[in-house]
């Protein structure tokens, strides 16, 4: 336990640049990356994009987003 104490002190101590690199890191150690996966994901990107940009989806604001979130879980 006081080593995982040092280790997240010297973690804080770093650049936030360096500091994004040992959590992106991490997180990939706990979730490895799927090649298929992001491949289907940038598809998906892809056609959301493209059915922004033709007009046939209308994109809803963020804060209307999370408004309707909120709301959901207040009740």
């Amino acid at each position: 336990m006081h080593k995982m104490k040092e280790i997240i002190e010297e973690v804080e101590s770093l650049p936030v640049e360096q500091r994004a690199m040992v959590i992106d890191f991490l997180l990939r150690s706990l979730n490895p990356p799927s090649m298929e996966i992001d491949r289907e994901w940038s598809e998906v990107a892809k056609r959301r994009l493209a059915e922004i940009r033709s007009g046939s989806v209308k994109p809803i604001p963020g804060n209307e987003v999370f408004a309707k979130i909120r709301e959901r879980f207040e009740k």
